[in-house]
């Protein structure tokens, strides 16, 4: 395997058993939660609200973005508490409208921006037998047509995904998650949970990040991969020294 994904291979020369674990926002894509919610209420806007709320989006959109300062600042203090604020955005939108926006989502937001190095690394891993795992702070319904996109990289392919849920009542998202969010401390314990019942080797697993959020997840693997880290991530990259990765789409500069 070239740079893009990096390979290990048992005493006798054959591919170790394990898994890989991949976060999406920022290791796969170059997007974020924000990207997609802003698609969504975008889509949800001409869709079902006629020109009323098609205008009434622009105002509402300038608001939104002075919000995204307190995001920004949550995120740098926990990726956990800033989810937990930001998904209060979806409460009261119609699931079932937002449930229909997410194949658009797909084909305009998240696979226009997904890195062309993290595809050939996932087809390398299914190709060698290992399974792969995306583990994410993202809503799952959004990620699952990521995660069909790709199982079709070969017959037989098993890839999951590791994800919490918007909470429905009445046919209306509370904005509230079904538990947890899958970051930090907590998506250590989400891979722990699915390692033991999927009898899983951590030793011989991979897992690839991008933000210090991501660094008990990479902490648990014998394979640990960074992707454009963020500062904290790069130094305790180096300081372990971790192969570091940097995947860029064509004609990009960063």
């Amino acid at each position: 395997m070239p740079e893009n994904c990096s390979e290990v291979r048992d005493s006798r020369g054959r591919e170790s058993a394990g898994a890989a674990f991949f976060d999406v926002d920022g290791t796969l894509v170059s997007t974020h939660i924000v990207h997609q919610y802003l698609f969504i209420r975008k889509t949800l806007a001409n869709r079902h609200g006629g020109a009323l709320s098609a205008a009434l989006y622009s105002v509402w959109l300038a608001a939104f973005y002075v919000r995204c300062l307190t995001y920004l600042y949550l995120d740098r203090v926990s990726r956990t508490r800033m989810n937990i604020v930001f998904y209060r955005n979806y409460r009261g939108l119609v699931g079932e409208h937002v449930r229909g926006a997410v194949d658009a989502c797909f084909e305009q937001v998240l696979l226009p921006h997904l890195y062309p190095q993290a595809e050939r690394c996932i087809r390398d891993h299914l190709q060698a037998g290992r399974r792969v795992v995306l583990v994410t702070g993202s809503i799952d319904f959004i990620i699952s047509p990521l995660v069909r996109h790709f199982a079709n990289h070969g017959r037989g392919a098993r890839v999951d995904l590791i994800a919490r849920t918007l909470v429905d009542e009445g046919g209306r998202l509370t904005g509230d998650l079904d538990g947890p969010p899958i970051g930090e401390e907590e998506k250590a314990r989400a891979i722990e949970r699915y390692v033991r019942s999927e009898k899983i080797d951590l030793s011989a697993s991979y897992a690839y990040g991008d933000s210090i959020a991501d660094l008990p997840m990479l902490e648990l693997v014998g394979h640990p991969n960074v992707v454009n880290a963020d500062r904290a991530l790069a130094k305790n990259a180096g300081a372990r020294g971790w192969p570091c990765h940097s995947w860029q789409h064509a004609g990009s500069g960063t």
